[in-house]
């Protein structure tokens, strides 16, 4: 496998989705790996309108020349013809090779690395972002530095929305999903994620806003009940709430809790007797709850949520026992087979990625769902 790094550009139309139709079209061609922001630049040597331009990597066997071959014709199929017009010009689509690994090459119909890169800080910047150290097979310079050297002052700015990643595709079949986990495992992280990228709106839990929770850390037995169902029924009022704004919006929506996440923290906090009525409750009150139709459960070890849930410093929970966590993590274990009659599931075991800080852990971590995703 290669690693081709392509920049691509639009000024005509709907900018946006001419480089979102393109982005996914080379998905045939391989793996896209990571994207980065989508700048706005004038137009440079002619007039006319402000152009988007991002790069992207994508993961391929192919041959360079079949790879510039592909590039044209995706050009072609938005409408694109880049014989009709020399020099600088509109176009709808732009797709530029930038690097082909580290291969260096120069022939009448492809010179790579590309020619004109250093020259273009609407080139250099967003490939910056996502491969700052990868270096120039020629002089050995860094896209950094050579972004720093680069003496093109072409006024430019991110653009407020960015490009969605081919693999959300399959997500966007649903339109309520949920993200599931021990605590400190990222469920927050990856629903604002899942969100972003899918154009959904956010359920996010109220933790912050729970008035019994600093007190249960310290008294567990004393406040158990209270926190319980005081979690309980605000889990039941955000997602009443969500269902009445999508019938007004018909917007997708991704919840970082599912509300059934009562029954295995009740089963570890409350005694024998407050037990059985916290589940008649339960079971009385999600009959009118709107379900998800996709739960991602993400599968942690104990001591990495304990690592987690230090590395984000809410003081009332420095002092969680990490045997209260090991017992959470099993109590979720058993609770898969409840929400597996209920809706998909997608289980997945995060313990060594970190797709929090890690882009390239987060895609890993993507395909991992769209795998099961294909085999459902």
């Amino acid at each position: 496998m290669s690693i081709v790094y392509i920049s691509i550009g639009s000024n005509m139309g709907d900018r946006l989705e001419y480089l979102q139709q393109g982005l996914d079209a080379v998905t045939d061609m391989g793996d896209i790996g990571v994207i980065s922001s989508v700048v706005e630049t004038p137009s440079v040597g002619f007039e006319g309108s402000p152009f988007l331009n991002a790069c992207f990597t994508i993961d391929t066997q192919l041959s360079p020349a079949v790879v510039m071959q592909k590039l044209l014709d995706i050009e072609q199929s938005q409408g694109r013809l880049r014989s009709q017009v020399q020099g600088y010009h509109n176009r709808t689509l732009d797709l530029d090779m930038i690097f082909y690994d580290d291969l260096v090459l120069d022939t009448p119909n492809l010179t790579l690395p590309h020619p004109a890169m250093a020259q273009r800080r609407f080139v250099l910047q967003p490939l910056c972002e996502i491969a700052p150290h990868k270096q120039h097979p020629d002089d050995q310079k860094t896209i950094k530095a050579l972004l720093d050297a680069c003496e093109d002052d072409t006024p430019l700015s991110i653009y407020e929305l960015k490009l969605r990643h081919p693999i959300y595709a399959k997500l966007s079949a649903h339109t309520y999903i949920c993200v599931e986990g021990i605590i400190g495992c990222g469920k927050t992280t990856l629903t604002k994620i899942l969100a972003q990228n899918l154009g959904y709106k956010t359920i996010e839990e109220r933790f912050a806003e729970n008035p019994f929770l600093p007190k249960f850390y310290r008294e567990p037995k004393r406040y158990a009940f209270p926190l319980e169902l005081s979690f309980l029924a605000d889990r039941f009022n955000q997602i009443n709430e969500n269902s009445e704004q999508l019938d007004l919006f018909q917007s997708g929506t991704v919840a970082d809790f599912h509300m059934s996440k009562s029954l295995v923290f009740a089963q570890n906090t409350l005694n024998e007797d407050e037990y059985p009525l916290f589940q008649q409750l339960y079971s009385f009150m999600s009959k009118s709850a709107n379900q998800p139709s996709l739960c991602i459960f993400l599968r942690q070890t104990a001591e990495r949520s304990k690592t987690n849930i230090k590395k984000r410093g809410r003081s009332y929970e420095q002092n969680i026992p990490i045997d209260y966590l090991a017992k959470l993590a099993k109590g979720y274990d058993q609770h898969l087979p409840f929400l597996q009659k209920r809706m998909q599931v997608v289980s997945v075991d995060i313990s060594a990625l970190d797709f929090v800080l890690n882009t390239e852990d987060l895609i890993h971590l993507l395909k991992k769902i769209n795998v099961q995703l294909d085999e459902a």
